[in-house]
């Protein structure tokens, strides 16, 4: 006979974790097929419309350092940057459906992937501080502890 593992009730932490994943990954994917979309085009031109369109003064400061680093974007560049962004929307799909269906996989996954990158989060911070990477940090840090807090109340609560 095969015994098969059922998956632990999960709390609603955990589907609240789940959805922030989800999210997370929709944005990815977004940005991933924006970057493909703008392949075989003029990033610059493209730019150059949007701010005449929306009447953005062309001697801002910002849209000046923008435009500058536009032109620096190549094919080569767009096509890694849109591959690393599905990988990442994969990633987090992955870790939202495991969290949503229960399975502690998932919470391993989860803490590891978003573990790893709290050092570069922190980097980022004490480099350029804003109130967004800071939010973002508190959420990570926040994800992490508790899905550690809730692998080990449902560890112990299956040894009883």
């Amino acid at each position: 006979m095969v015994r098969t593992r059922k998956p632990h009730k999960h709390s609603p932490g955990l589907m609240l974790i789940a959805v922030y994943k989800f999210i997370k990954a929709a944005a990815f994917l977004l940005v991933a097929f924006g970057a493909l979309h703008f392949l075989h085009r003029d990033l610059a031109a493209t730019v150059a419309h949007w701010v005449d369109l929306l009447r953005i003064d062309p001697h801002n400061h910002y849209l000046l350092w923008f435009m500058e680093r536009v032109t620096k974007v190549d094919e080569t560049r767009l096509r890694e940057f849109s591959a690393g962004t599905f990988f990442y929307s994969a990633l987090f799909f992955t870790e939202g459906t495991g969290l949503a269906l229960g399975k502690r996989w998932a919470e391993y996954l989860t803490i590891v992937s978003t573990a790893s990158l709290l050092p570069l989060e922190i980097y980022e911070l004490l480099k350029r501080p804003s109130i967004a990477k800071l939010v973002l940090l508190i959420l990570n840090l926040a994800v992490v502890a508790y899905l550690v807090y809730e692998l080990r109340r449902t560890r112990s609560s299956h040894r009883a």
